[in-house]
């Protein structure tokens, strides 16, 4: 390397968006259109099913908790709209909050939009910060990490080619018919879509992503130079193939020298912010993104 604009030596990075789609914002279908058009890799989208207004947990970035939260759309609703308008965007959720999910029903959503938009989905997966908002859907907060690694493993018999029971220790399903499947094949432990994992870094996160998912969804992105080697390590020791781990960070404030590095690293696509606003704003802000969509950096 010699200088950071060498990484666009390499195939550009491909780029995907996130934001906090809402009744207030741009459309789910005026957004993918615009998104396809233009070049971007993907669309994730997040998820809060509600926020209650009495609550003691606070805001991981700080401060004062941002109105979107509240008014957030359904990620599922809004990326089958999404599919249904484009025919290579990729669509995932970033994140979705598996433990406040029945899983019957979670298995049957992910696969018919994934089966829907030709194997385009992403299941960015995480284990929520709101302890009031969990606990409306009966999560025990401790048990929340083993509650997600249990639903996984109800869907995976679920999304199996041939019908599989399932006896966990939260819930269990009956060997059944089940359709329709993820397109993508298994791999590994790991059966259904593209499946990351969000959170922060550490034995336990590294855990789970070497038992049920592809790969990692870092916010931001930070840290990675030394988290990095540790979760390789974890990989290898579960006999993953080194090859196969995915990085994907997420919520990123793209700039020149920060994809170069994320590229130096081994990382092949990015997740980029954009504002929770209408129309305008989100334009502006895809046009601010588009050099680095072009591979050109900015």
């Amino acid at each position: 390397m010699h200088g950071a604009s060498s990484a666009y030596e390499r195939p550009p990075m491909r780029i995907a968006v996130t934001l906090f789609l809402t009744d207030e914002t741009i459309t789910p279908v005026r957004l993918a259109r615009e998104l396809e058009q233009r070049g971007f890799a993907g669309l994730y989208l997040p998820e809060h099913t509600h926020i209650p207004v009495e609550r003691t947990s606070p805001y991981p970035a700080g401060g004062e908790l941002p109105r979107e939260y509240g008014r957030t759309l359904d990620p599922f609703v809004a990326l089958g709209q999404a599919a249904a308008v484009t025919e290579r965007l990729g669509l995932g959720t970033g994140i979705t909050l598996a433990a406040q999910h029945d899983p019957i029903d979670l298995a049957k959503q992910i696969a018919t939009l994934d089966h829907l938009s030709g194997g385009r989905f992403t299941l960015g997966l995480g284990f929520g910060w709101n302890v009031e908002e969990a606990a409306d859907h009966g999560v025990e907060w401790r048990t929340r990490r083993a509650l997600v690694r249990d639903r996984m493993g109800l869907m995976r018999a679920l999304w199996a080619d041939e019908p599989t029971a399932y006896d966990g220790e939260f819930a269990s399903v009956r060997a059944s018919t089940a359709y329709p499947k993820p397109v993508q094949k298994p791999r590994g432990p790991v059966t259904g879509p593209r499946t990351l994992v969000g959170g922060a870094a550490g034995p336990k996160l590294f855990a789970d992503i070497c038992a049920y998912a592809d790969g990692w969804l870092p916010i931001g992105g930070r840290g990675l130079t030394e988290a990095l080697p540790a979760l390789r390590a974890a990989w290898a020791d579960a006999g993953r193939d080194p090859a196969a781990l995915q990085v994907v960070p997420y919520a990123v404030r793209p700039s020149e020298g920060k994809l170069a590095h994320f590229a130096e690293l081994g990382v092949e696509e990015v997740v980029a912010q954009l504002p929770p606003e209408g129309e305008t704003e989100v334009l502006r802000a895809l046009d601010a993104l588009q050099p680095f969509v072009d591979g050109q950096g900015s």
